[in-house]
């Protein structure tokens, strides 16, 4: 089973390639193959894998982000990046391009060879004030979903952000990603500040249960909180985390975000062979049912 790694800031997933073939699995069984191949150790190692398929609308290709653990995500910034790469380097799109998600169409734009940006999905919900208790503290965050299904975000200013300590950090993330004011639960972005339009930020991923060493999604939630609260321009906002710089374009008309854009690298790592034979007997069971 032929597979592709790529990365976006260093946020990286294992793409499988169903456009012109099947998975060749069951539902049920995706899964545990998320799982193998994001295991580290046990399989290629990644943050999610992406399955790219036929659009079943008005659109390229669809793409379907899982997390590592398994779990179906609405959206993944930096995935649809790579996939736009993808999807122009197999001649499936052009230089424009839209691809189909859980949480809506998302519109991809060839940047250079490495350089993509996408339209992420409008904002649904926007709580600019949200306060919640955790690890017998009140914290004040943004709260915000993009697209629907939205993807839940939570912004969070600490500052000095850099000096802190990143177990002391994955506590807090951990609780708040829980946090029982919060159905679905919600990825967690730190961030602070650091100059004119500049932010570092660094995020707790949900599904993945750990930081990630960027998060386009939660880049894009955080600069259109902060946009809303007069704290950056919307304009060219420069966001820094460990994998990398993203750049992020809010357009704000009548107090709400109307065009949201996320621009970064997608990398091309490698392709090859899965041979793992747990991962090939369930393709072939499946075959034999089919």
């Amino acid at each position: 089973m032929h597979f592709t790694k790529m990365n976006g800031a260093g946020n990286d997933f294992v793409i499988r390639d169903a456009v012109e073939q099947s998975l060749g699995l069951a539902p049920e069984d995706v899964p545990g193959l998320v799982c193998r191949l994001c295991d580290r150790h046990m399989g290629i190692g990644a943050d999610g894998v992406i399955l790219l398929q036929k659009a079943s609308g008005d659109a390229d290709v669809a793409m379907r982000f899982y997390n590592s653990d398994g779990s179906l995500g609405e959206m993944c910034g930096n995935g649809a990046r790579c996939i736009c790469r993808y999807g122009y380097a197999r001649g499936y799109a052009g230089p424009v391009q839209r691809v189909e998600t859980t949480a809506g169409l998302v519109t991809g734009w060839r940047i250079t060879e490495e350089q993509y940006r996408i339209r992420l999905n409008t904002p649904s919900v926007v709580e600019l004030e949200k306060q919640l208790d955790a690890d017998g503290r009140t914290y004040r965050c943004s709260y915000v979903e993009l697209g629907s299904p939205g993807i839940p975000h939570l912004a969070l200013e600490v500052p000095a952000l850099e000096k802190q300590s990143e177990d002391a950090l994955r506590r807090l993330g951990r609780a708040l990603r829980y946090h029982p004011a919060l159905p679905k639960g919600a990825n967690v972005n730190f961030y602070e500040l650091t100059g004119p339009d500049e932010i570092l930020e660094k995020t707790y991923e949900r599904g993945v249960e750990d930081f990630t060493l960027a998060c386009g999604t939660g880049t894009g939630s955080v600069a259109a909180a902060l946009t809303l609260l007069g704290r950056v321009s919307g304009k060219n906002v420069r966001v820094r985390m460990d994998g990398g710089e993203l750049t992020v374009d809010a357009e704000e008309k009548d107090g709400s975000i109307e065009n949201l854009y996320l621009t970064g690298p997608a990398a091309m790592v490698c392709a090859g062979e899965i041979l793992d034979e747990a991962i090939l007997k369930l393709v072939k069971r499946q075959e034999e049912k089919t």
